[in-house]
């Protein structure tokens, strides 16, 4: 944070293997309130490095969901300051697959790297400070 408040454009980013527990529909898809439980832990960490405190989210402005999240996957979850109120903070959340499992009978543990990732989710969000 500097003498002026926290700077916008501070980026947080988390990366989570995805475990086959979390699959709950067909094709090992998983629903996608697993992203946005990641978006809530990108901005308390932002919230941590910006004004030390975790802070409490307040709303979400906009979810889409863009792409499947399948168990197996490696997704980055981040998070960007895009504003600063007094208490406010907005941010800008994406969800990206960046590796993705590729089992087969002979291989059950295959995987690949994605090139490009895959923006599975994005989000707008306010999360409030004391």
């Amino acid at each position: 944070m500097t003498a002026s408040g926290p700077t916008v454009g501070t980026r947080v980013t988390q990366r989570r293997y995805v475990p086959y527990s979390h699959a709950h529909y067909a094709g090992s898809l998983v629903d996608g309130a697993y992203g946005l439980g990641l978006f809530g832990d990108v901005a308390t960490e932002l919230c941590i490095l910006t004004d030390g405190d975790e802070g409490l989210f307040a709303s979400y402005d906009d979810v889409q969901f863009r792409a499947p999240v399948r168990a197996g996957d490696v997704v980055e979850a981040t998070a960007e300051l895009v504003r600063a109120g007094n208490r406010s903070r907005v941010m800008s959340f994406t969800l990206t697959v960046v590796a993705r499992g590729a089992a087969t009978p002979e291989q059950p543990g295959a995987a690949a790297v994605l090139a490009p990732p895959l923006v599975a989710t994005t989000a707008t969000g306010t999360v409030v400070v004391p």
